[in-house]
């Protein structure tokens, strides 16, 4: 509950912050990946990986352990507004993150997909990404049923470590403690 009192200062500090920032051509002040990918503190913001057109960011409220999103640099939320070559690295790396998955986190299968709209459940409809989200088999359990909770086996900071290690072998020191871009 302490999360939901709060929610509403965080959210002016974050636009506050975010007005200090220099986005990219077209970004949206209001939008967390515009604002993240400006940044240099990846670990902070959960930017596992930074491609040429597209970065991946954990999900920071996941729907299951290694909830993913895959998402492009430019702020634009439908398919027809990217290129080509954006729509290829984003399966491109999608692959990459299931073979990734299925190795380090021995996931069994996945959900991927992307709502297009608010009315499709888009959270943040003005920029696209596509969600990629691990599976095992029996971690449905009875908590989202009855309690409305979810479990969460593993900790943001935990996945980060694992998923940027995986994606930048040739990470430098500084940017496996997130202190790098």
């Amino acid at each position: 509950m302490e999360y939901i009192k709060n929610r509403p200062v965080d959210r002016v500090r974050e636009l506050e912050e975010a007005s200090r920032l220099t986005l990219r051509p077209g970004g949206d002040p209001g939008c967390f990946m515009c604002r993240a990918v400006v940044q240099t503190n990846d670990r902070e913001n959960l930017i596992v990986y930074r491609g040429e057109r597209v970065f991946v960011v954990l999900n920071r409220y996941p729907y299951n352990n290694g909830h993913l999103l895959v998402a492009p640099y430019n702020h634009a939320g439908r398919l027809d507004e990217h290129e080509p070559v954006v729509h290829f690295e984003t399966m491109s790396l999608t692959t990459r993150l299931v073979q990734v998955m299925e190795r380090d986190l021995k996931a069994h299968g996945f959900n991927i997909g992307v709502n297009l709209g608010a009315v499709a459940g888009a959270g943040v409809p003005g920029h696209l990404h596509w969600h990629i989200v691990p599976r095992w088999n029996g971690d449905v359990n009875y908590m989202p049923s009855i309690a409305g909770t979810r479990i969460i086996s593993q900790s943001l900071e935990a996945l980060y470590d694992i998923m940027h290690r995986a994606l930048n072998p040739t990470a430098s020191a500084a940017d496996q403690l997130g202190t790098g871009t």
